[in-house]
């Protein structure tokens, strides 16, 4: 039986086209294209806010790097501030659903190198949206 916090979890997950699923995928791809992607997805907007805050608190000089610096920084912050790469882990497992969590329970460390990877690519493909 679903019960309906999962079928609100199911019916709020965006689909990905391009996420592409088979059963000979090994398990972490399977959970990163089903799982994974649809909700950094659907929390994109809250990931841009949150980073958005981080340079601001951490860094008030972001604003005037060049790309290149910019990028450095970013690349250096998802390597280096737990306090971060925990913030944007918290907010992708309050989406999961009990099964997606005990499959993540099983994979911890893996799954979190997939779920900051993703957060860190998809910060680096919307610059734009940190100009002042």
């Amino acid at each position: 039986m679903i019960d309906n916090r999962t079928k609100d979890l199911e019916q709020i997950r965006i689909e990905i086209s391009s996420a592409k699923v088979n059963e000979n995928m090994r398990l972490e791809e399977r959970f990163q294209n089903q799982t994974l992607r649809p909700i950094i997805k659907f929390q994109n907007d809250l990931i841009i806010e949150i980073f958005k805050n981080y340079t601001q608190k951490h860094n008030t000089v972001f604003y005037t790097l060049s790309l290149e610096k910019r990028i450095e920084y970013i690349e250096k912050a998802f390597l280096k501030d737990t306090k971060l790469k925990h913030i944007l882990k918290g907010i992708v497992l309050g989406f999961f659903t009990v099964e997606e969590y005990e499959v993540y329970a099983q994979n911890t460390s893996h799954l979190n190198k997939r779920i900051i990877s993703i957060i860190k690519d998809r910060v680096l493909s919307q610059l734009q949206l940190f100009e002042n």
